[in-house]
């Protein structure tokens, strides 16, 4: 579950944001500009919202008139950006182990297999990031996120820098990390037919404002 109640001033930009989800998916839908970053950036803990309340399932991590701040490392929260940023001079694997480690997880060999299997990264655990192509380095960036154990997964437009073929590859990867990992997402994008595919619950963003919340037939 995932509730929110925040306002934010950034400069002259203002957002104001309530909704409460139960879905798998959450998509957070809106042209440039209508604040989808800042709202998941706030989600992260990355952002501190001037009034109001984040809630993660049942945990309050932010809480303006409480004093509660809840430091993005403590939220157990997986981040994928839409360019990877993954560590180049580590190679896939080193890069998949690095979040368990800064999360100061044991080594889970089960869950491990799993992720890779998932994402159908196996044959790239030796390869430098720079010798992946940018569906390849977002799987891997997907597989370092679950590997955090996290409750909740942030995708800031993951297929935002790729190609029309590297999205149709990767779109897949999305589907069955929806239907099989069991972790809700909030999958940030302006792309109509992605969301349609992938979420289960939208989040219309209008200059800075919620201006629908329901299903995926929100979009239409």
């Amino acid at each position: 579950m995932l509730r929110v109640d925040i306002e934010k001033q950034l400069g002259e930009f203002s957002l104001s944001a309530s909704f409460t989800s139960e879905g798998r998916v959450i998509g957070l839908f809106g042209a440039s500009g209508a604040g989808k970053s800042s709202l998941v950036n706030m989600i992260a803990g990355l952002l501190r919202p001037d009034r109001g309340t984040i809630v993660i399932d049942g945990e309050t991590v932010d809480d303006t008139a409480a004093g509660i701040h809840v430091p993005t490392y403590r939220r157990r929260i997986g981040y994928v950006f839409q360019d990877a940023r993954l560590f180049p001079h580590l190679n896939v694997a080193q890069n998949l182990d690095y979040g368990r480690r800064m999360s100061g997880l044991a080594s889970d060999p089960a869950q491990h297999t799993r992720v890779i299997d998932l994402l159908d990264i196996g044959a790239l655990l030796d390869r430098r990031p720079g010798k992946l192509s940018g569906g390849e380095r977002q799987r891997v960036a997907l597989g370092r996120a679950l590997l955090s154990k996290p409750r909740l997964l942030l995708l800031d437009e993951p297929l935002g820098a790729l190609d029309e073929g590297r999205k149709l590859e990767i779109l897949p990867y999305l589907v069955r990390l929806r239907d099989e990992a069991n972790i809700p997402m909030v999958y940030v994008s302006h792309d109509v037919a992605e969301l349609r595919q992938l979420a289960t619950q939208i989040v219309m963003l209008k200059q800075g404002r919620v201006t629908s919340f329901g299903g995926v037939k929100v979009l239409t």
